[in-house]
């Protein structure tokens, strides 16, 4: 079997405890914050992925002396500022490291390149060089600007009042990074809120402004000054959900995940399930966390999942594991108004689809979303193939549906997985009985 392709036996349920990886949404802020602050920080509980790596690797070659042992990372100042590289900038699969990266560098009064692997060269870019370039950053990139790999000459950037045409983070928080290097004041608008990471953790470095869901009004030119102290990543929600549908869709299973982020514009997932009860909730660095304890309800889940409006953006990267979940549901669960999902590292729509009908679940597929048939009264089908094309988050999405099947699944692409979540399949599988 190649070391691309996992095959996963049925389980009778899951046990026991599971720290799942650092918040990657976090990570990546924590290292940028840390590389613009003064003096040296050090941050624990970092995501160890190929994703957060490439922001660190970034960092590093624009002068920020950081060092990561593990899940800690000591990051330096950068005695001169930020430097030239003098290669390429290399993000891997990560859209946050390029759209975050592309604000950053927007600000900078030198030329860098951003490019990335196959999967993020045909990613939506943008959204981000529009707003920068009407800032004053001279960019360009395929497609007229959409593609990577991107050139961005930097510097001298005036604040401006931006309309976002979709409610992303990744937009919002990369013209919030250019703003620091900016003049007057930047004003960002979006129709649904997103989550709200950049915003957090900028106040908790002292930046002020006026921050709600959809919107962002700061002035330009502030500085950020990280909290002294040890500083925590909480572990991901993101990550964290595919061991809540393993524990939730297995009768007898019982699991502890502690320490997870439950940021409200996070936790959309725990929101659509009524999983408002969490013990030893807390707040670190402007972010709250919890532990979670997931069992089954007693008699089964009662009804499906109708997914859409201001709740989609916080849940988007869960849709996968959810449907999923679906799966094990009664009735129709509908996914509406997620037509961003064609624009991951694969288009989410389509592949969630495949994995589902490889799994023996009808689903019929929207532009903008899916309609999932429950099959509660009956195992998953296995012995079949599910392609996770190199998205992680199928990948990861099958491996729980297989502990629901009838009998072995294999899936493949399985590469991805490192980017997010690495040993994922060993983690699991210490917590599978069969």
């Amino acid at each position: 079997m190649s070391s691309d392709a996992w095959t996963v036996a049925p389980a009778r349920r899951v046990t026991g405890t599971v720290r799942v990886p650092g918040d990657k949404s976090i990570s990546h802020r924590m290292l940028l914050f840390s590389a613009l602050s003064p003096g040296t920080q050090v941050v624990r509980g970092l995501s160890t992925g190929l994703d957060v790596a490439a922001t660190a690797r970034i960092l590093g070659q624009l002068g920020v002396p950081i060092t990561i042992d593990g899940t800690t990372a000591t990051i330096g100042e950068a005695p001169e500022g930020l430097t030239e590289p003098t290669d390429v900038l290399d993000c891997g699969n990560s859209g946050t490291t390029m759209r975050l990266m592309a604000g950053l560098l927007a600000g900078q009064p030198f030329l860098s390149v951003l490019t990335g692997d196959g999967s993020l060269r045909k990613r939506p870019m943008r959204r981000v060089t529009e707003p920068l370039a009407k800032m004053g950053a001279l960019l360009d990139g395929r497609d007229d600007g959409n593609l990577a790999p991107l050139t961005i000459r930097g510097g001298n950037l005036q604040g401006i009042r931006w309309d976002s045409p979709v409610a992303s983070a990744q937009v919002k928080s990369c013209l919030m990074l250019a703003s620091l290097f900016a003049t007057g004041d930047l004003a960002y608008n979006a129709d649904h809120g997103s989550r709200d990471h950049t915003e957090r953790l900028m106040q908790a470095c002292g930046v002020t402004g006026q921050f709600s869901p959809g919107a962002v009004r700061m002035a330009c030119g502030q500085s950020i000054v990280m909290p002294t102290g040890e500083l925590t990543v909480p572990a991901d929600v993101s990550a964290s959900a595919f061991f809540w549908v393993a524990a939730s869709i297995l009768p007898g299973s019982e699991l502890l995940l502690p320490d997870v982020g439950i940021n409200p514009t996070r936790r959309g997932y725990l929101d659509a399930v009524h999983m408002l009860s969490y013990r030893n909730e807390r707040t670190e660095v402007g972010e709250e966390r919890a532990d979670l304890v997931v069992t089954p309800p007693p008699g089964g889940w009662k009804k499906p999942l109708d997914l859409y409006g201001p709740i989609i953006p916080a849940l988007i990267d869960e849709i996968p594991i959810l449907a999923v979940f679906a799966s094990r549901l009664p009735g129709v669960t509908r996914v509406r108004e997620a037509a961003d999902l064609r624009a991951k590292e694969s288009d989410r729509i389509r592949t969630t689809a495949a994995m589902l009908r490889a799994l023996g679940v009808e689903v019929l597929t929207r532009p903008d979303g899916m309609e999932i048939t429950g099959c509660p009264e009956r195992p998953l089908t296995g012995g079949g193939t599910i392609a996770a094309e190199g998205d992680h988050r199928i990948a990861m999405a099958g491996a729980i549906g297989a502990l629901a099947a009838d009998g072995p699944v294999t899936i493949t692409g399985t590469h991805g997985v490192d980017t997010s979540f690495p040993g994922f399949l060993d983690v699991l599988e210490s917590i599978v009985e069969r």
